[in-house]
Parts: C-alpha cells; sequence; structure tokens
C-alpha cells in the first residue's frame, strides 16, 4: 500500500514518518488529549514510540497513520491512522485519532474521517471499516454514530489501559453498501 496525502479545502493528511511527527510534540503534551487510548504520547520518548510502531505497521501492511493539518487554522492539529488493516477481507480500522484541544468541535474531525471513509470505500475498495472506542468514551461514541456508524457490540475488559484498568471497548462499523447513502446525508457539504 502506498502512503497517500488525503486533502480537501478544511484538513491535509500527510503520511506520518519520523521525519515530521515532531510537529506534534507540543499538541501531545496536552493533558487528558489521548485519555481513554491504551497508549501514552506525553514525552517526546512515548510519542516518537508510538509513532515508530505506527510507521512498523505501515511497513508490515498493517497501518497507515497521519499527522493533520487544519487549513483553516495553518497549524498541525494531531494524528490519526488506518490500522488493523485486513487485506483478503477487506475490513479496516479507523482510529488511534487525536487532535489538540483547540482543534476540537471546529468541525475538523468530521471532515478527516469523510476523506478517510472516501479513500477507503471508493479508492481501497474496502467492504468494511470499523472504530472501536472506549465504552466510557460518550464524546467518540455520538462523533461515530453521527458518521452513521452502527454499535455492533462491546468487547468487555479486552484492553488494559496504562494506568491496569481493563476497559471495555464499543465496536461500531460501517458498510460499503451503507457508504454511498452516508456520504449523501451525512457528508452532503463535503461532495465537491
Amino acid at each position: 500500500m502506498t502512503a497517500p496525502t488525503l486533502e480537501n479545502n478544511r484538513v491535509k493528511l500527510i503520511p506520518l514518518d519520523l521525519s515530521n511527527y515532531k510537529q506534534l510534540t507540543t499538541i501531545a503534551k496536552e493533558t487528558d488529549l489521548i485519555y481513554y487510548s491504551p497508549n501514552t504520547i506525553s514525552t517526546p520518548e512515548t510519542l516518537k514510540n508510538y509513532v515508530q510502531t505506527a510507521i512498523e505497521g505501515f511497513y508490515n501492511n498493517t497501518t497507515l497513520p497521519f499527522i493533520v493539518y487544519d487549513k483553516q487554522k495553518q497549524a498541525f492539529a494531531g494524528s490519526t491512522r488506518f490500522g488493523l488493516i485486513n487485506h483478503k477481507n477487506k475490513v479496516l480500522h479507523i482510529g488511534w485519532t487525536w487532535i489538540g484541544h483547540d482543534f476540537q468541535g471546529t468541525g475538523l474531525n468530521s471532515h478527516m474521517k469523510f476523506l478517510m471513509l472516501q479513500y477507503a470505500f471508493e479508492t481501497l475498495l474496502f467492504e468494511k471499516v470499523e472504530f472501536r472506542i472506549d465504552e466510557r468514551n460518550i464524546k467518540s461514541r455520538k462523533a461515530v454514530t453521527k458518521l452513521g456508524a452502527t454499535l455492533e457490540g462491546i468487547l468487555r475488559q479486552d484492553t488494559v489501559m496504562t494506568d491496569g484498568f481493563r476497559r471495555s471497548t464499543c465496536c461500531y462499523g460501517i458498510l460499503k453498501s451503507e457508504w454511498l447513502t452516508i456520504k449523501t446525508n451525512t457528508f452532503k457539504e463535503f461532495n465537491i
């Protein structure tokens, strides 16, 4: 899989690598930025390890990480990725998404998700996109529901967090057969 740049008038998703991840160092230090994640990125070392893991996944053809650039604010905003890419079954996950507090609630995330869903269904021709979210993360759960994803189930206590807590993970999905309706209804203002 090649590493594309995905872009519209609001956001640019640039392949994340060791040459550009330092643009995220300040944002990664923000308090509780990835509170619901089993990872940590708050120090230069943990951020580099996080990026290195994503890059290794890219070379193993199982992840495609991006650095997020907000064109409206003209600033790097965070990171997101395709992960757990299953080429045989044509299923992938969108996740590992974090953007700085100043970028949250601005519509940036919707633009990111539109570009990623469009790429997954229309370029990669995948059959399903999944989202896995901590059961306690109501904000993210509402956001993916608003995108048109369906709650398919909850994996009980399946992930150990950095503090030892065993979280339960909500599994949401969008099928390729649902994409045209979601694109038309949810993202109608993005269809240029």
